[in-house]
């Protein structure tokens, strides 16, 4: 993944089109894309490595739906730490935790705020156990969700 925070990219029409198509199912093939887009799948290709280079597009995977395979609880989780100094070691030991699915590095009163997938409620409750207990961790609160009702990507 590049970090490409510090410039910013301009998009042209055509690359938001590109981009909103492989939003929409990265696995488009070029010559779908080409013939939607009335271009040729050579520039396409171009276009799209150059989106890469740029870091504006940073991976193509398919998304799990993780209710599928049994994660049925989404709990986002405030951490509270007893100095900001213990976040490199706790996000270190976060990503040893398979259900952590995002961390943020927060203001306003969580230090860190976490998204966790389990699978029920007693998996929530072991996660919870296992993140209390990493160093420089005073306490959690949980928020569990009950439903969605917005999942998409940025529309630039």
């Amino acid at each position: 993944m590049k970090n490409s925070t510090s410039t910013s990219y301009h998009l042209d029409p055509l690359d938001k089109e590109i981009i909103y198509m492989l939003m929409d199912n990265a696995k488009s093939s070029l010559a779908f894309i080409s013939k939607q887009v009335g271009i040729s799948t050579t520039a396409v290709h171009q276009r799209i490595k150059k989106l890469e280079h740029a870091g504006v597009i940073e991976n193509s995977i398919s998304f799990l739906n993780p209710r599928k395979i049994g994660y049925k609880v989404v709990s986002y989780i405030g951490m509270f730490l007893d100095q900001p100094s213990h976040y490199p070691d706790v996000v270190k030991s976060l990503k040893e935790v398979n259900e952590v699915v995002e961390a943020h590095y927060t203001t306003g009163n969580y230090t860190i705020f976490l998204k966790v997938l389990c699978k029920d409620n007693d998996h929530l409750m072991e996660i919870l156990n296992k993140l209390q207990k990493m160093k420089g961790v005073t306490r959690t609160e949980t928020f569990i969700s009950l439903e969605q009702g917005i999942y998409r990507q940025l529309k630039v």
